[in-house]
């Protein structure tokens, strides 16, 4: 398979928390996009209040200017749910999927405090209405544990195919100790895109020396699938594959060539790319330090 990845240029941090604002003192994390309309995208991502808890709010981007916030929602969209539920503690965005009737679908990671391990992460669906307003679709997860992922099932990305839905999701294998899980990167197939068939079908896994495969973030163009997710050893870089099918994946030997920068937002990690695409150039948005403490960063196609 032949690979065609750019070389990037960075622009630094470009939407940044706000600590006036009271459910995004810090953080602004997993960038999550939206069309609105030409070159005009909403970025969703996920801000912490006093209480360390994520609220999911967006920035407005123009493509053409993607280094300028044109504005941010003055409240989130999405806060975490009721006590008991798997996201009461913490809702992150993860995928938005436009629907040609009815409500739009933002699919989302719950988050809450584990017993005997350190975190419990599933992923969660969110219906959307024209007016902007965001009502669960159900206070349960729609992966959560089952047969073939026993443990953390979450991150969803969900493409449409020509029938159906295909899901790409963060599942974990095991937990080496309380604080420490492994996961990888697997697919599930749905037809409404609400109830989802999982037997395990792993879509990335682990290369030697990693242990935790992050937010698949996947767009198809010219048939082809291509894929930008993370990959931790002892830190987070960023990594790219691409398919002919969306099940059988082959990565890029040389990976993102995006690196950390010394003294810069990014020197301790990259993480939760996504790519956007605009007059055939190529935009990236991504976390750094702290898994988007403070804020997102930009790089562009040089």
């Amino acid at each position: 398979m032949h690979f065609a990845q750019p070389k990037w240029r960075k622009m630094g941090l470009v939407i940044e928390p706000d600590e006036n604002i009271w459910w995004m003192r810090t953080h602004a994390m997993l960038p999550t996009p939206l069309q609105v309309d030409g070159s005009v995208y909403k970025i969703f991502f996920g801000g912490r209040n006093d209480q360390n808890q994520s609220h999911t709010g967006y920035a407005v981007i123009d493509l053409k200017e993607p280094d300028r916030v044109l504005d941010y929602s003055a409240d989130p969209v999405l806060v975490p749910g009721r006590l008991g539920t798997f996201d009461d503690n913490g809702v992150l965005p993860s995928c938005y999927i436009r629907q040609d009737s009815g409500d739009d679908y933002l699919y989302y990671i719950g988050f809450k405090p584990g017993g005997t391990t350190r975190m419990d992460l599933f992923g969660g669906l969110s219906l959307m209405d024209d007016a902007g307003v965001c009502r669960r679709w159900s206070e349960a997860p729609i992966i959560e544990r089952c047969r073939a992922n026993p443990f953390i099932n979450t991150a969803p990305w969900v493409i449409r195919e020509d029938e159906g839905y295909r899901m790409y999701y963060v599942a974990g294998v095991e937990w080496v100790h309380k604080d420490l899980p492994r996961y990888n990167i697997q697919t599930a197939t749905s037809q409404d895109g609400k109830d989802w068939l999982r037997d395990g079908t792993v879509a990335i896994d682990f290369a030697e020396g990693e242990n935790a495969l992050a937010r698949p973030y996947v767009t198809k163009k010219d048939g082809i699938y291509r894929m930008w997710f993370s990959s931790k050893g002892d830190h987070y870089l960023p990594y790219y594959a691409e398919s002919q099918d969306g099940v059988t994946w082959t990565r890029d030997p040389d990976g993102v060539q995006l690196k950390p920068t010394a003294s810069g937002p990014d020197e301790e990690m990259i993480c939760y790319p996504i790519v956007l695409e605009h007059e055939g150039r190529q935009i990236m948005f991504y976390n750094g330090n702290g898994y988007g403490l403070n804020g997102i960063c930009l790089a562009v196609e040089d």
